[in-house]
């Protein structure tokens, strides 16, 4: 029986068609194998968006994704639009969007390929195997508890405050993607908090310690956050899966993307409770070599592949995805900005059609 998605598709600015439209090819590939069909619509998000109707991201774009089964977003934001005022440039609308959809989980996986290994500025014995999902929430935390603000004190001296608010239920949902995320990958779940000092972290580790027991298939651990970024320059391959709150996951997931030394690979997912997850590529929308062919499409494959896992629970073609972007990488092609000596460079619609070859014969 043939599984239908609907799918909306947001190109955005820069290189964002040039990927979009390998990540479709592969998408339509693996469906034709799999009896998976897709029903791509596009909307416009970003500096696109600001020059056709004059905002970052239209009602009718967030309309669209609402009725969609998932969204893939390729990239935002260039030069030409950097001036604007905040409410109107391109990073605006992704907020928005992310509100719009009341997603609260970001999903980035930091994976050293073996290809690429060498890329890492650790060295080879440290990174190798590494394989690392960051579950951040993204929706709470310090980043939008209140009070906040830069305040006068009775004194006449100025005074910046901001509070790191988290209730039972918002440490809830995100622990609950953290838990059935680590029983997708290897089981372990390593929760990174702050609570030999923060009362909200205390929180945070008493909720996510009650939720262990309703998965007895996961082994729970906690850190400290200052000890998990240690950790994760130290020993990565310790690490599984990770949950963990707003700022945390801002600045550990970022750390464990460098672990992989191009973050041109690396895909993200962000989910809600319910209606459709956004999945794009980490990096940018790399204007300077827009529309030169020169772009690495892989981290916006690999998105596709985390939608299929993560929105559209179909591992299989996840699976077939992922393996066709190894075996690209063991034939030896590469994008300008992966590329090593004795290597075959080649352009992003040639690394398209290569990995239509790939998904053939895996």
């Amino acid at each position: 029986m043939t599984e239908n998605y609907r799918i909306t598709l947001l190109p955005g600015d820069g290189i964002g068609p040039e990927i979009m439209a390998v990540a479709v090819d592969v998408l339509k590939a693996v469906g034709q194998q799999l009896e998976i069909t897709f029903d791509f619509q596009e909307a416009l998000i970003g500096g696109v968006a600001i020059d056709a109707t004059g905002e970052p991201l239209p009602t009718a774009s967030v309309e669209q994704c609402r009725a969609s089964d998932a969204v893939l977003l390729a990239a935002i934001g260039g030069y030409k639009w950097d001036n604007l005022p905040r409410h109107q440039r391109p990073e605006t609308g992704l907020l928005g969007l992310r509100a719009g959809l009341g997603l609260f989980a970001n999903l980035r996986p930091a994976t050293i390929l073996p290809h690429l290994v060498d890329a890492s500025s650790l060295k080879r014995e440290v990174v190798e195997g590494v394989d690392i999902m960051v579950v951040r929430e993204l929706t709470g935390g310090v980043y939008f508890g209140q009070p906040k603000g830069i305040f006068e004190t009775e004194t006449g001296e100025k005074r910046g405050v901001n509070t790191m608010a988290y209730t039972e239920s918002e440490i809830d949902r995100i622990g609950r993607i953290g838990f059935e995320t680590a029983q997708k990958r290897s089981g372990k779940l390593c929760s990174v908090d702050k609570a030999n000092v923060l009362d909200v972290s205390q929180l945070w580790r008493d909720r996510i310690t009650q939720l262990a027991s309703e998965y007895p298939d996961v082994e729970l651990s906690h850190l400290y956050v200052d000890n998990a970024a240690m950790q994760l320059v130290r020993w990565p391959k310790q690490f599984d899966t990770i949950v963990t709150g707003n700022l945390f996951g801002d600045i550990l997931s970022d750390a464990a993307a460098m672990l992989t030394g191009s973050i041109g690979m690396l895909p993200s997912a962000s989910l809600g409770e319910s209606g459709p997850g956004v999945f794009e590529p980490v990096h940018g929308s790399a204007p300077d070599i827009a529309g030169q062919d020169k772009a690495n499409p892989l981290a916006q494959v690999l998105s596709a592949a985390m939608m299929l896992r993560y929105g559209l629970d179909q591992p299989v073609a996840a699976d077939k995805i992922e393996q066709a972007v190894l075996k690209v990488l063991d034939w030896g092609y590469r994008t300008g900005d992966i590329m090593s000596e004795g290597m075959k460079p080649v352009g992003c619609r040639e690394m398209g059609e290569i990995l239509q070859k790939a998904i053939a014969e895996v």
